[in-house]
């Protein structure tokens, strides 16, 4: 009963206040080639620097969990929406950034990333790894494990893309993976043709 409470109050405040989205003199945003829109560097950005906050409405784990799988749901319906923009911030919360003031959701996710997101408590930012150019996108990694890798499929364009929004400490996982699949497919396609 707490727990509902707490989120009940949480929704109040957020609908009570009309929020403007957040800024920073580091970046625009505009279309994107690899998903609708992007997040531009504004300037220069040299490395380490931090860039916007990534914010939204504080939730509990259960209702984190109804959200993402709503959204999932809608996207098999309609290809066109499919963007679940939660964050863990403890044991008992996460950040739900599907708000129209949070500018940083529209940060998409790279293989070969210039930004990281790191914590500051259980406030979330967006740094640069790298100097990054006026008018680049500015990406980092989403950390997607390897359970619904298919659902994930990655447009960033760089070098060593490995074609799904993975994190990149579970490419040897998603590699394997990929691997027993194509083995699976090609006896499978051997085995049709010798009948």
């Amino acid at each position: 009963m707490l727990k509902e409470k707490e989120n009940l109050i949480n929704k109040k405040i957020c609908k009570s206040f009309i929020m403007e989205p957040t800024t920073s003199e580091w970046i625009t945003v505009k279309e994107s080639s690899v998903h609708n829109k992007g997040v531009f560097a504004a300037k220069d950005i040299p490395k380490g620097t931090k860039i916007i906050e990534y914010v939204g409405e504080r939730i509990t784990k259960q209702e984190s969990t109804i959200r993402a799988d709503k959204v999932i749901d809608e996207s098999l319906k309609d290809k066109t929406k499919g963007a679940v923009y939660l964050f863990e911030i403890n044991k008992r919360y996460d950040i739900d950034g599907n708000v129209d003031y949070n500018t940083a959701r529209f940060i998409n996710h790279c293989c070969d990333p210039n930004c990281e997101v790191d914590f500051e408590g259980e406030r979330i930012f967006i740094f640069s790894i790298k100097d990054i150019k006026k008018g680049e996108e500015l990406n980092y990694d989403y950390g997607y494990d390897t359970d619904n890798y298919e659902d994930h499929r990655c447009k960033c364009g760089s070098k060593n893309c490995i074609g799904y929004i993975v994190s990149k400490e579970d490419w040897p996982k998603l590699k394997r993976k990929i691997g027993k699949k194509k083995a699976k497919e090609k006896k499978k396609a051997l085995k049709a043709k010798s009948k």
